[in-house]
C-alpha cells in the first residue's frame, strides 16, 4: 500500500458534537498523558498509562498504547481519515493536513489533535454493510484496509476500481501486535459495540427500504401507540408540517398535544424546516421532529433554546423502537425482523 493512499479510521464519540466538522479536525483525548509528542515508542507509552490511568487493567494497556503510537507517529499529511460520526450516523471522509497538535484547552478534553481537509459528508446507507462493519471497528485509532479503494472512491480521490483488480492488504505488524495483546474484556467490548452498529444500520434500511413517506408516518403514530400515547396521522396535504397528533388522553383534549413532523430521510434537516413545526404550535402544545439521519446545528441550538420542542435522530430512534420492539404489531416485527441477544455489559460489571 502506498503510504499516501493509508486510510485511517478514528472514533471521537458522540460527545464532541459537529466541532471536529467544523473548524477540520480529528482528535483523540488521554488528557492526563498531556503532549503525546513527549513519548518515544509504545513501551513508553504503557509506562504512561500505568502511571496517570492506575486504574485500566494492565491487559488493556497494548492496544491504548498502540492507539496512541498510530496516532502520534504512524499518521502522515496527504494521508486519508475516515470518521464514522455517531451523533448524525454520517462518514466524514478527509486528507491530513498537518502534524499533530496539543491543544491543552480542548473543552471536550480531546486535546491531541490533527488537521483535516474534509472531502465529503455521506449517509452510512450510501456503503455496503461489510464496509460499515469495517468502519465500526472497536480501537479508537485503525488502519481500514478491506474498504480501502471504496472510501477513496467515494471520496473521488481514485476512479472506480474493479473488486477482482482491488489490491488485497494483510495486516500490517502494528495491527498484528495489537491484535495479540488484547484482553479478553476489550474483545467482549468489540463485539457488544458492533451489534449495536449493524443493528441500528440493519434497522434504517428496512425502513428506508420497506416503507414510503406515508407509511413511516403510521409507523412513529403506532410507535407513539406503544409508548401510551393516543396518536393519529393527519392528512396528506395541507398538514401544514405536522404529520402526526399525539396525546394522553382518549378524545384529545386535553392538554400536553404533540404535533409530530416525520422525515423519512437519511440527509441533515435544516432549521427553517424545524422552524416550520415549531409555527404550528399553540398553548398546550409540544413539538417533536423524528427523522432517520440527523439535524443541522442550527437545529440542535433551537431545540436547547425552545423546552417545547424535541428532535429525534436516525439513532435515537432505533433506540425507541428497540426499546418498544415487543409491542409492535406484527407487521412491523415481520418488516423489521429481530432476535433479542445477550452481549457482555462491561460498565456494569464487577470488577
Amino acid at each position: 500500500m502506498n503510504d499516501q493512499t493509508k486510510v485511517w479510521g478514528i472514533h471521537m464519540g458522540a460527545h464532541v458534537g459537529s466541532r471536529p466538522i467544523d473548524e477540520n479536525y480529528i482528535a483523540i483525548g488521554w488528557q492526563e498523558l498531556g503532549d503525546l509528542r513527549q513519548y518515544s515508542d509504545r513501551e513508553a507509552y504503557k509506562n504512561a498509562l500505568a502511571e496517570h490511568y492506575p486504574e485500566k487493567k494492565e491487559g488493556s494497556r497494548p492496544v491504548d498504547a498502540g492507539i496512541l503510537y498510530r496516532f502520534t507517529y504512524l499518521m502522515e499529511k496527504n494521508q486519508f481519515v475516515v470518521y464514522p460520526s455517531k451523533q448524525d450516523r454520517m462518514v466524514n471522509i478527509g486528507r491530513f493536513t498537518g502534524e499533530i497538535e496539543h491543544v491543552s484547552d480542548d473543552p471536550d478534553e480531546y486535546p491531541n489533535r490533527r488537521g483535516v481537509e474534509w472531502l465529503g459528508h455521506f449517509p452510512r446507507n450510501d456503503f455496503p454493510q461489510s464496509a460499515l462493519n469495517e468502519i465500526g471497528a472497536f480501537i479508537t485509532v485503525f488502519l481500514i484496509k478491506k474498504h480501502r479503494q471504496e472510501f477513496l472512491t467515494k471520496a473521488g480521490v481514485i476512479k472506480p476500481v474493479a473488486e477482482e483488480d482491488a489490491p488485497k492488504d494483510e495486516m500490517d505488524a502494528n495491527e498484528a501486535y495489537d491484535a495479540l495483546e488484547s484482553d479478553d474484556d476489550t474483545a467482549a467490548v468489540a463485539v457488544s459495540r458492533q451489534a449495536e452498529t449493524t443493528t441500528g444500520d440493519f434497522v434504517i434500511r428496512r425502513i428506508m427500504g420497506g416503507m414510503s413517506g406515508y407509511e413511516f408516518e403510521e409507523f412513529v403514530a403506532h410507535l407513539l401507540e406503544c409508548m401510551g400515547y393516543t396518536a393519529r396521522v393527519t392528512k396528506r396535504s395541507g398538514d401544514g408540517g405536522v404529520d402526526v397528533i399525539a396525546h394522553m388522553d382518549a378524545l384529545g383534549f386535553q392538554p400536553p398535544i404533540v404535533k409530530v413532523q416525520c422525515k423519512r430521510k437519511i440527509g441533515q434537516t435544516p432549521r427553517p424546516e424545524v422552524d416550520q413545526l415549531l409555527g404550528t404550535l399553540g398553548d398546550g402544545e409540544y413539538g417533536l421532529f423524528i427523522n432517520l439521519g440527523s439535524f443541522s446545528r442550527e437545529s440542535g441550538e433551537l431545540e436547547r433554546n425552545r423546552a417545547k420542542l424535541r428532535l429525534i435522530n436516525g439513532e435515537q430512534f432505533v433506540e425507541l423502537i428497540l426499546e418498544n420492539f415487543d409491542k409492535l404489531a406484527p407487521r412491523y416485527r415481520s418488516l423489521i425482523p429481530l432476535k433479542q441477544i445477550y452481549v457482555p455489559d462491561l460498565q456494569n460489571a464487577d470488577h
